[in-house]
């Protein structure tokens, strides 16, 4: 999302030089950062090319005006088929990792989401995440906490890395009311090129 330490360039440069580019933009270009990914997480997601804008979108996300919803391909299966998830979340700033608790305290974030089953391989779980609050790493470690560790994902608990680094989560779908022309916008994000996930996909859509 953002430039860091391995000097890889950030995703928010692309969109600043495809604005550039499309706008013929002379100068710099402004780009709000909405909200973010995790690094091996993909999908959709927002940028603001205004700060009117962003300053909406923003308050949006505080008012759970804008609609997330994941795809996550998943070891486990859940016991409920469908579900809702309270945890109360703490970063452990050193590990870059978050702790799920069971009753708030000191540091710890509210963290809620609603699950449902959709499909299933012969060793993996398709399930559809409605993200309700915004939390870091928050599908990944509240899954893993029910026993639905995400594939790929070694910091929650998968035995084994994906070739690419990646983990099998995905934001398939942001709809929300434009901040300014309040239109109904949905973005779709295709699956990535991965056979597990073309897999589900053309399942889904059966």
């Amino acid at each position: 999302m953002q430039g860091d330490k391995t000097g890889d360039v950030p995703l928010s440069e692309a969109v600043k030089q495809y604005i550039k580019e499309k706008y013929n933009k002379p100068g710099d270009v402004y780009l709000g950062l909405v909200h973010r990914l995790d690094r091996p997480v993909s999908g959709a997601l927002i940028f603001a090319r205004t700060s009117k804008a962003l300053t909406r979108l923003n308050e949006m996300i505080r008012e759970r005006k804008i609609d997330k919803t994941y795809w996550a391909v998943t070891t486990g299966m859940p016991r409920e088929h469908n579900g809702h998830l309270t945890h109360y979340l703490k970063k452990n700033q050193k590990k870059n990792t978050s702790f799920a608790f069971k009753e708030p305290g000191d540091g710890k974030l509210k963290a809620e989401l609603d699950y449902r089953f959709l499909f299933s391989s012969d060793n993996y779980h398709l399930l559809e995440v409605d993200l309700l609050t915004g939390r870091h790493h928050q599908i990944r470690v509240q899954l893993a906490e029910i026993g639905c560790v995400i594939k790929g994902d070694l910091k929650y608990g998968a035995k084994r890395s994906n070739k690419n680094a990646s983990i099998h989560l995905h934001a398939r779908k942001i709809s929300f009311i434009h901040p300014v022309k309040k239109e109904a916008i949905e973005v779709v994000a295709p699956v990535p090129d991965d056979p597990l996930w073309q897999y589900f996909e053309a399942r889904i859509a059966d």
